[in-house]
């Protein structure tokens, strides 16, 4: 498995990275999945303090427990809830990011994160409080790095212009290439981007025709002739959902969802084929130029 830098950082991940929401809540499979993951050179594992309300960070603590130095752990911070109650807020006070660290540390079973995301963000949150909260956290070991995961152009360019982060979470797709206008300038700033959604809920897989359906600006009959062209053209579409979003030097790692082992391993061979794949910027003649036409 390659390994891209992270921004500016010391932190060198795999190119398919394990997304570990969907992961099985029992812990036994999660285990066999992340470890096999780990087997297949895959060393960036990513959570979040909301996913499952912190039962998610439980499961992958204990699978990663005997792995945590030849691995990197990133995790999420920001949405608050209240055991009990319903739904969750939205909580960027450096109390509350300094309380949310120390617990997620403790359900990680570790006593640092290689990677600490901001799990969203609006213009009006105090960037100038929660740039000092990290910083205050990587100082005192709890963090190595921070950055964000946000589609909202308003709020990540600022952030990544105005502070060491280096990275930030994005869905992107064959499907949704709003993303991309942003790439150079996010480069620019010394971070990576980490796509998330890569393969658009399955629709990018080689199960498309039984997964068909529309997908952000694409209704049916569209998606349809795109996913033809791909076939057609390079064989495997799931191949080139990934070699899709790995051409571009921002992206460090794409991250990939496994419920199974199954799905572990399609995403893994879709990876090995994706690495013979030429002339992928292709795909954009048959694609949509979509921007971000909010929060700009």
């Amino acid at each position: 498995m390659k390994k891209r830098q992270l921004g500016t950082s010391n932190l060198h991940i795999s190119e398919i990275s394990l997304g570990c929401m969907s992961l099985p809540p029992n812990p036994a499979e999660a285990e066999e999945v992340i470890h096999a993951a780990i087997d297949a050179g895959i060393n960036y594992f990513d959570t979040a303090d909301l996913y499952n309300k912190g039962e998610n960070e439980k499961v992958v603590g204990t699978a990663l427990k005997q792995h945590r130095h030849n691995i990197y752990l990133a995790s999420k911070v920001g949405n608050r809830w209240e055991e009990g109650k319903e739904g969750w807020g939205w909580d960027t006070s450096a109390n509350y990011i300094n309380k949310a660290v120390r617990d997620s540390l403790q359900r990680l079973q570790t006593d640092y994160l290689d990677l600490y995301q901001l799990h969203g963000g609006t213009t009006e949150d105090n960037w100038e409080e929660i740039t000092d909260t990290f910083e205050s956290l990587k100082k005192e070991g709890l963090i190595r790095e921070y950055g964000i995961s946000s589609i909202r152009p308003n709020v990540f360019m600022p952030f990544l212009q105005n502070s060491d982060a280096i990275s930030n979470m994005m869905q992107f797709n064959i499907f949704d290439e709003r993303a991309s206008e942003f790439f150079d300038l996010i480069q620019q700033t010394g971070a990576s981007v980490v796509t998330r959604g890569s393969i658009a809920k399955g629709l990018l897989t080689n199960e498309w025709r039984t997964r068909l359906k529309p997908f952000m600006s694409y209704d049916e009959a569209a998606a349809n002739d795109v996913l033809q062209k791909i076939e057609q053209q390079f064989g495997d579409v799931h191949a080139a959902a990934l070699a899709f979003n790995l051409q571009y030097p921002t992206v460090a790692s794409t991250v990939i969802g496994a419920r199974t082992l199954t799905q572990l391993k399609q995403n893994l061979d879709a990876y090995e084929k994706a690495q013979s794949l030429q002339n992928i910027s292709e795909i954009d003649k048959w694609t949509k130029t979509d921007r971000y036409t909010e929060h700009r």
